[in-house]
Order: C-alpha cells, then sequence, then structure tokens
C-alpha cells in the first residue's frame, strides 16, 4: 500500500505524526504550490525557473562551455551559486547542504572531465542515502552534433552507477519535466543522488514552455507487517531497543516518543546521529555491538527486541557486520531490498519511518510501559564510565585526539554542524561527540570518501550562513581538498578548518601494523599550515599540547572569518572499539589456513626490530 503525504497525516490522528515532523517540510509538502513553467523563453532560463521553483539554494560548480549559458541566466536571475576548484568538491558540497537541510543539494558540472571528477562524491551520496541533483551540460546533439566533440564521454552511462536514475533530455521543452522528476525522486523512497543530461544547444534554444509541478510522490506502509511488529513489542516480557538510522532524521520526536513509551534504550547508526537526542535518559550512543560505544553495547546485552528503523545494517556501522544478533529483530525501512539482508529478521516492515511511528502512535495504550528508572541509572552509570575513559590523557608529544574531541564539543554550540572526515578520529567523534539536534553531525559514511569534510562543510555554510560550521580531517584528507579552503577565504564562509597532524596516514597505520607488522605508502610530507593559510587569506591557528586545547579552540570558534588549525596529535596508543570489532570479525571470516599465515607473518615480522616503514 502507498500513501501520500497528506495520508500520512491521516493516518497520525489527533496530530501524533505532524508532531514528529518539521513544520517547514509538513509547509512544503501541503502548501507550496508552485505556479510552474508558463510561457516563451530559453531553456537556461526554464531551467532556472524550476530550480527555484523547487527550493534550490545555491548551485555548486565550476562554469564551462556546456552550460556556460545556465551560469549566466543564474546572474541574471538572482539564484544563488558557488564557485568551487574542483568538481570533486561540487558533489561534496551539494551532499553537504544536503545533510544540513534535509532539501537536495544541486551542482552542475560540464561533460567528461567535469563529471568524473565529482563521481567519488556523487558514489558518496548514493551509497549514504543523501538526496542530490546532478545537472551536466552536454555535448550537442540535433543539427548541433558532430562527431569528436570535446568531453564527448557516453555521460549518461557514466553517472547511471552513482545515481538513482538519469533522465536525459532531448528537446528543450523536457527540462522542467526532467528536473522536476529529479527532484521527487531524489527525495523519494531511500534519497539519493540523480542525473540531468542537458545537450548544451537546448540551453540556449528557445520553445514554449508549459510544466506543472508533479503530484506528491507516495510512500510505502506494509500494514499486515507493521500489526505483528506491534504486537510483538506490545509483549511486556520482552525488553525492547530502538536502533535509529538516517531514514529517521526528519521524525526524531517521533524516536524520542516512541522510546519513551516503550521505555527503550536507542542507539543509532554513524550517520543517524542526532535523531534521538544523545543527552536523552534513553540514549546509549552509536552502533549496539564492539564496534559502538560500550554503553550501547552493555545496554543492549540485556535486549530481546531490537526495534531497527531506517538503518541498512551496513560494514561501516556495523564494524565489518560484528553487530550480534538479538532475540528478535524488527526491520522497518522504506527500501525494501535494505530489509533482512544482513541480519536475522523477524519481521520486516517496508514502510516510511514516519508512517510507521504514527502507526505505532496510533496504538500507544498497547505500547506504553511504565517508567523505568533501573534502565535509566544503568545508562547514566555506562555513560559516566565511557567519559572518565575519554577523560584520560595517552599523548606524551602532543594532543590526545580524544581529549581534543571532547574539548570540542564543549565549546561548540549545541547546534554546531560538525563534519568528521575519514580518519579513525571518526570512530572516536561518533562515541564523544555528542548530537543532541537533527542534522548537526556528518561523516562520509559508506564510500568513505577521503577529503569529503572540507566542501561539505562549506557546502552546509553557504546554505545555512548563521550556524556555526567546524570540520575535523586528518592531514591525509586534507591533502585532497584542501585548495577548497581558499573558497571559504574568497567567499567569507567562516568555517573552522580542525586538521589532524601527525605526517602520516594513521587511519592505514593502524590497518597495516598488525597484519603486516610494518606499514606500506603512509608517511606524508611534512607540511607549513601557517603559510599555506597564508598563502589562501584565512587565520591560522596552532594547537600543540592539550594543555593548548581550550584556549586554541575558543580562539578559533570566537573568530568571524573561517581559521586553519592544525592540531598536533600523538594517537599514540588510544584504543578504538571499530577497528578491534572489525579486526576481530576479519580474522573469524578467514579460512584456518589464511589465518595461520597471517599468524605466521605476523610473528616473523615482529622479530625484526628495524621494519621498513614508510
Amino acid at each position: 500500500m502507498e500513501l501520500h503525504r497528506r495520508d500520512m497525516l491521516k493516518l497520525a490522528g489527533a496530530g501524533c505524526l505532524a508532531a514528529s515532523l518539521p513544520i517547514s517540510a509538513a509547509d512544503a509538502a501541503l502548501r507550496r504550490q508552485p505556479a510552474g513553467i508558463q510561457g516563451h523563453m530559453t531553456g537556461a532560463a526554464a531551467l532556472v525557473e524550476t530550480l527555484i521553483q523547487e527550493g534550490t539554494d545555491c548551485v555548486f560548480g565550476i562554469p564551462g562551455a556546456q552550460e556556460n549559458e545556465f551560469w549566466d541566466t543564474m546572474k541574471t536571475r538572482h539564484l544563488g551559486y558557488l564557485l568551487v576548484t574542483h568538481e570533486f568538491s561540487a558533489a561534496a558540497m551539494a551532499d553537504g547542504a544536503a545533510r544540513a537541510t534535509g532539501k537536495p543539494g544541486v551542482l552542475c558540472v560540464v561533460p567528461g572531465p567535469g563529471l568524473t571528477n565529482c563521481l567519488s562524491n556523487l558514489g558518496e551520496a548514493l551509497l549514504d542515502s543523501v538526496p542530490v541533483v546532478c545537472i551536466v551540460g552536454d555535448v550537442g546533439n540535433g543539427v548541433h552534433y558532430r562527431p569528436f566533440q570535446v568531453h564527448s564521454l557516453d555521460n549518461v552511462a557514466l553517472l547511471r552507477p552513482v545515481t538513482k536514475h538519469v533522465f536525459a533530455v532531448q528537446r528543450a521543452e523536457c527540462i522542467p519535466q526532467a528536473v522536476r522528476q529529479a527532484f521527487q525522486l531524489a527525495s523519494s523512497g531511500e534519497p539519493g543522488p540523480v542525473g540531468v543530461v542537458i545537450p548544451y544547444n537546448l540551453l540556449f534554444e528557445s520553445a514554449n514552455f508549459h510544466s506543472l509541478p508533479l503530484a506528491p510522490a507516495g510512500v510505502p506502509f506494509d500494514e499486515q507487517a507493521a500489526a505483528r511488529a506491534v504486537q510483538l513489542m506490545a509483549d511486556r516480557r520482552l525488553r525492547v531497543g530502538i536502533y535509529a538510522g538516517m531514514g529517521c532524521m526528519d521524525y526524531a520526536p517521533g524516536v524520542v516518543r516512541l522510546a519513551e513509551m516503550l521505555q527503550a534504550p536507542v542507539a543509532t547508526s554513524i550517520s543517524g546521529k542526532g535523531v534521538f537526542p544523545e543527552n536523552h535518559p534513553l540514549a546509549v550512543g552509536w552502533g549496539y555491538g564492539p564496534q559502538g560505544t560500550q554503553t550501547a553495547e552493555e545496554t543492549f546485552r540485556h535486549i530481546d527486541t531490537v526495534l531497527a528503523i531506517g538503518v541498512k545494517y551496513s560494514e561501516v556501522s556495523t564494524g565489518f557486520y560484528a553487530i550480534p544478533n538479538s532475540r528478535h529483530l524488527i526491520h522497518v525501512d522504506i527500501n525494501a531490498d535494505n530489509l533482512a539482508r544482513i541480519m536475522r529478521t523477524d519481521i520486516s516492515v517496508h514502510s516510511d519511518a514516519g508512517v510507521f511511528l504514527g502507526y505505532c502512535f496510533e496504538r500507544s495504550a498497547e505500547l506504553t510501559r511504565h517508567p523505568n528508572q533501573r534502565l535509566v541509572d544503568f545508562i547514566a552509570r555506562h555513560r559516566r564510565q565511557e567519559m572518565h575513559h575519554f577523560d584520560r590523557n595517552y599523548a606524551r608529544c602532543g594532543v590526545d585526539p580524544g581529549l581534543f574531541l571532547r574539548c570540542l564539543r564543549r565549546l561548540t554550540c549545541p547546534d554546531a554542524l560538525a563534519f568528521v572526515d575519514v580518519t579513525v578520529s571518526q570512530y572516536w567523534s561518533a562515541e564523544v561527540f555528542s548530537a543532541t539536534q537533527p542534522r548537526t553531525f556528518f561523516n562520509p559514511t559508506d564510500n568513505q570518501n577521503m577529503g569529503w569534510s572540507i566542501p561539505a562543510a562549506l557546502g552546509a555554510q553557504r546554505v545555512l550562513p548563521g550556524r556555526q560550521v567546524v570540520t575535523v580531517t586528518g592531514d591525509g584528507c586534507f591533502l585532497m581538498s584542501a585548495m577548497e579552503v581558499s573558497t571559504a577565504a574568497r567567499e567569507g564562509l567562516p568555517v573552522k578548518f580542525f586538521v589532524l597532524d601527525d605526517q602520516a596516514y594513521h587511519y592505514m597505520q593502524e590497518l597495516q601494523k598488525p597484519a603486516y607488522g610494518r606499514t606500506t605508502a603512509t608517511i606524508l610530507a611534512h607540511l607549513d599550515y601557517g603559510a599555506l593559510a597564508q598563502g589562501w587569506g584565512v587565520a591560522y591557528q596552532e594547537i600543540r599540547s592539550n594543555a593548548e586545547l581550550g584556549a586554541g579552540i575558543q580562539s578559533a570558534l570566537n573568530c568571524a572569518d573561517p581559521v586553519l588549525v592544525r592540531v598536533a596529535v600523538d594517537y599514540r596508543n588510544r584504543p578504538i572499539r571499530w577497528l578491534h570489532a572489525a579486526r576481530q570479525r576479519f580474522m573469524a571470516d578467514l579460512s584456518p589456513a589464511e589465518r595461520r599465515r597471517f599468524i605466521a607473518r605476523a610473528g616473523l615480522r615482529a622479530l625484526d626490530r628495524n621494519p621498513d616503514n614508510d
């Protein structure tokens, strides 16, 4: 059965689901009715008008011969745009803007190298379920077609593996409809990127347009499976825990209400951080196995029924699938292909998370349990122990990354937007950088695209100019997108860039050393970050010891301009729960012969007092 947004609000009855929906989203779905694209105009004008009607705040990219007409028209119609230094960043900025706002982010690139440059971050948006619309100005078609045009790769084929769908426009009058369909598809079902490929000649050709808004997309709801789920959760002999993912991001108040009804502890996936306030008495952190927070692992040991909503059980969030099976699992997801793929599942509910929550609220009499103070005390005790562990200093000659993250969280605003890159610190961040509001903590989860956080943070800052935005990136990730700091300087985007510098790919070293007894291709060059900051025209600071943490971080946050902060870290032997769990699981998956080979090699390498590290 499919429901429309209006049906969802009816299903909620007495406003119970409406209370869990952002008012702006409900208003946008039920009240905003654009007039449509009407009249005689160029394809570029129709494209810009459609983007405006779809609520686009900013288009990220680099102009080129195939879409200059579009960029000039954006300027004429005052549609926001942002020039980037590399198309890799254009896709990450659109991704970051989408994660921060919940609306599709938009980028525009030239065909060929412009498109291929942004594929990695389109892949990130696809695997991380982020709505993005990628507009590609293609080579000429019709009478404008010539063999061997510049950038004449098969751009539609290039987009297909990293998008939900590609709309290839063949006539100018089809542009508005294709763009509307792209926006709707990007946001409906499991969100993701969608491509729109437009031959350049269609942008300056004129046509008569008559394009009206699309009807709202439906959402799935398997009522029979939902009824079985409620029946199982209503059994008071079974203790229920909730595992919430990004699919719940727009229903955070509903997740809180259901948790309190069920007296259920709530863990989230990494990308789901923020869907449940981590300062709530029932919050246990992320994950619920050995890869996540210790509080979540200890609490969920006593759970009989896990209710997983809007989450995929992906490799990263499960620590290489180390998450344990529970006695009973109810899995709710808007994408049927995500259900029962990894975990042993008792009930699979193909449903939008919001509709399922509304259905549960209608049956609150069956599900509501008495307050469980013992559970609340248990969680609080383990959280205190966990934070006490993170207050321990492991560093000897620099900054302890755990203490840095604790201090950064303490000094940033509660609604600060934190973007964390692919470093070992992403797992410590997930444990200690508490998210108390939805859409405030972000990292590239399932494609693990290094260098993502700097441009993603800039994209969010561009569309949410009043918010505090920080990035935490490693020196290796910094090398991949550092030039985008110049964009922050040019545009006055006050992002605070914290670079954890140990002159190595420390994440790779943590993976290589236990397996091979040495490191290979992990040592980085020493950089003069101060000179780089001066060249880009941004403020610069260094934090070289734990004693400088509070003052150094506060000074950067107080600055009204972008700031580059080098944090000289000493990772030392601070434990990484995720890596330990992933290693254990990896070894368990090896055949006996493979395991013997790994152990023998590690034993031989241990005798080498001067390992060949580079």
